[in-house]
């Protein structure tokens, strides 16, 4: 085992600061490159007093430079490898390449790396590794954690944290498997200096990161301005999600360079890709669902202006690097000023100027309340899945059916619990430990707090109430904050405001595409026999829906999430819109997805399912389709109280809330058995309201099978996500 140098105090500071700008300069290829105020102040505390440190410096400072130069000037003092926590795999393609041009020997090991472990490994032992780069995940990998970690542990020659705002779950974008760091932290040997860095945290994350690296000791923190210079801030309100599209439609041209469109959902990133596609813009859409291969290739793409513009979410957030990116346009406001400013951040970092433009919408903030709620599962739920762990692992897919949470929200809540040490990892699955545990009601109800306010000050941003950078600094807590003389606040409007008839109308006719099918589900959920759920001779169902008991693929009118359909289709659902007949306009967009609707046969009758919450609206509207397309209604499906089982939740329970609920009666079986004697063959039309798991539609259709139906053509207003 490798010994770890005594820390001690350089004599000549003029040497180390002299050897540490001979690194800096190979890192940034410019002989006559310089530190900013506070990098050799952080390389020094490292290197010569081997200290731990927090760095909380604006996007662009140059945090990277710190912790590749300091590894360099470490390892040429005997030290070990530094170990990196970096969160995402884009970042760490970016650093592997940067400790490259300063002649650091660096290698990543994440999800996409993992088999190349032996290689690493091999690496490592013949101290060919300057530097590891690990996602916070790995360090819950069974293997990694059990076998690997606690060597590399034993020849660290310095931790470095990258975003430690992760830590922090005040941080505006927390993940559990970085508050492992602080037990790593615990563990390490004397006088291996730890690094934390950010650019987004205001002073309770700070105290929180500070006070998670200190392992007891003294912890020394650089913070400098977080002014960006660079940027150009403004806020348009336009009325509609027409008029925002259509101002992106007419003014993206005029935008200088290439950059990031920032969207709030999925949906509506690829609504504007597709829309500004169409308008002769080369954009691309970039979100979760992206293929990992595609986003590699996307990003490139644009660091090489290929592209005008990525319109994304915030898939793509930290660690993409581009430093001449352009500008930043938000279509649709994020959730808090602290997260805005980190996203504006991509932008203006090599020196160049950039423009950044929030364009809000009215949907914002129930935009907000779903993914804040989505995330915080309650006592209930939680409590519940503590109770159905044991000594015997248990997967996530097993969990599912004893818990009603939803794949990622368990999986985020395994996370937490685990870190907090009231289950643990065991192979591919869960146990509980023998560690008391409570649900923490108080701290989820300050954190629920912190977000509310948070909303609030997104809003007082808008409202542009004092220089824009400013505020952003203020909410910060960065005591540097001063008016920044370039917003639209301190300067007046930068951007034009006006939208042509012609660009509105190109951005109209883009939103008013209607048509998102509805995929038949082929397979039963996995455990759904565990809820008492059976056949009609008490089997359990199997895995497989039979093909002849299958809906087809189905249509919607358009996704909730939609920027176009989607806002009429949320004023229709809200929670305080009343009941009644479809409306026009609606009911005609409606008449236009079944006219260009392929399916192989034309349905010969429709059928409804009776709604619990929409009776009118749903009758009105398999009436008005019925009446259009010239079809019979043969009626809706009988539907009785559900089995005792928790409504909503994950896929498992969905299917157990419905299933029973919905039969074929008699007068609605005898005419499915008049339709097939009078045109074999032929399909049913099914209309409801609003499809989201799939599972109504999908037993609905299992019973029209059942009784006779050639085929089932699921139709629903609305489709959620």
């Amino acid at each position: 085992m490798n010994e770890h140098p005594a820390p001690t105090v350089d004599d000549q500071e003029g040497g180390l600061r002299a050897e540490a700008l001979a690194v800096l300069r190979e890192l940034t290829a410019t002989g006559s490159a310089g530190f900013h105020p506070g990098q050799f102040e952080a390389i020094e505390a490292l290197v010569a007093r081997r200290e731990r440190a927090l760095v909380v410096q604006r996007t662009g400072w140059g945090k990277s430079a710190v912790y590749f130069v300091a590894t360099r000037l470490l390892r040429s003092r005997g030290a070990g490898p530094t170990l990196l926590i970096s969160p995402l795999l884009a970042l760490m393609r970016d650093q592997v390449q940067a400790a490259a041009r300063a002649g650091v020997r660096a290698a990543a090991i994440n999800s996409a790396t993992a088999h190349e472990w032996a290689d690493i490994s091999a690496q490592l032992a013949a101290d060919e590794v300057d530097v590891l780069l690990v996602s916070p995940e790995r360090l819950n990998n069974p293997r990694f954690r059990d076998e690997q970690l606690p060597e590399l542990v034993a020849r660290m020659g310095m931790l470095v944290v990258d975003e430690a705002h992760c830590i922090s779950d005040w941080g505006h974008d927390f993940r559990p498997d970085y508050r492992r760091i602080r037990e790593l932290i615990e563990r390490l040997p004397s006088g291996v200096p730890v690094l934390a860095t950010t650019a987004t945290a205001n002073g309770r994350v700070v105290d929180d990161v500070a006070e998670q690296l200190s392992g007891g000791g003294a912890v020394t923190t650089i913070r400098g301005s977080l002014a960006r210079d660079s940027l150009r801030l403004g806020v348009l309100t336009l009325p509609d999600a027409e008029r925002r599209l259509g101002w992106l439609v007419q003014h993206i041209g005029s935008l200088g360079g290439s950059g990031i469109i920032y969207t709030l959902t999925v949906s509506a990133a690829e609504d504007t890709a597709a829309a500004l596609r169409a308008a002769g813009h080369h954009v691309e859409a970039y979100t979760g669902r992206t293929d990992p291969d595609d986003r590699v290739r996307l990003e490139d793409e644009l660091k090489q202006n290929r592209v005008r513009a990525l319109v994304a979410t915030s898939a793509l957030g930290m660690g993409f690097d581009k430093p001449d990116l352009g500008f930043v346009i938000h279509l649709g406001s994020p959730s808090s000023p602290v997260s805005y400013y980190q996203q504006v951040g991509r932008a203006g970092r090599g020196g160049g100027t950039a423009d950044v433009l929030l364009l809000p919408g009215r949907e914002d903030p129930e935009i907000w309340h779903y993914f804040a709620t989505a995330s915080m599962p309650d006592e209930q739920r939680t409590t519940r899945v503590l109770d159905a762990l044991g000594d015997e692992p248990l997967s996530v897919v097993a969990l599912e059916s004893r818990s009603s949470l939803k794949r990622s929200a368990l999986t985020m809540l395994l996370k937490v619990l685990d870190v907090e040490g009231a289950v643990d990892r065991v192979g591919s699955g869960w146990v509980r430990t023998d560690r008391p545990w409570s649900y923490d009601a108080e701290r989820y109800g300050r954190i629920a707090r912190e977000r509310v306010a948070e909303q609030e000050a997104m809003l007082e941003y808008q409202r542009g109430t004092m220089c824009r950078m400013e505020f952003l600094q203020r909410q910060l807590d960065d005591p540097t904050a001063a008016a920044c003389g370039r917003c639209d606040v301190c300067a007046g409007a930068w951007y034009p405001r006006e939208v042509s008839a012609e660009a509105d109308g190109a951005a109209r006719s883009s939103l008013d595409r209607v048509g998102v099918e509805i995929a038949p589900r082929a397979q039963w959920a996995n455990g759904v026999d565990r809820l008492g759920v059976r056949d009609e001779s008490g089997a359990p169902l199997g895995s497989r829906i039979a093909e002849g008991e299958r809906a087809e693929p189905g249509r919607a009118l358009a996704r909730l999430t939609d920027l176009g359909w989607g806002g009429p289709l949320r004023e229709l659902f809200a929670a305080d819109a009343a009941d009644g007949p479809v409306p026009p306009r609606i009911a005609q967009a409606c008449v236009r997805v079944l006219a260009e609707w392929d399916w192989s046969r034309r349905p010969a009758a429709v059928v409804s399912v009776p709604s619990l919450r929409r009776p009118l609206l749903v009758r009105s509207l398999a009436e008005q389709l019925a009446g259009i397309g010239r079809l019979p209604v043969l009626g809706e499906l009988d539907r009785s109280g559900a089995p005792g089982v928790e409504p909503g939740g994950n896929s498992v329970f969905r299917l157990a809330a419905v299933w029973g609920t919905l039969r074929v009666g008699r007068e609605l079986a005898a005419r499915l058995e008049a339709l097939a004697a009078e045109q074999p063959g032929a399909p049913v039309l099914l209309v409801d309201d609003l499809v989201d798991s799939r599972w109504t539609m999908t037993v609905a259709a299992r019973e029209l099978r059942r009784a006779g139906a050639a085929g089932v053509l699921p139709f629903a207003l609305a489709a959620q996500g």
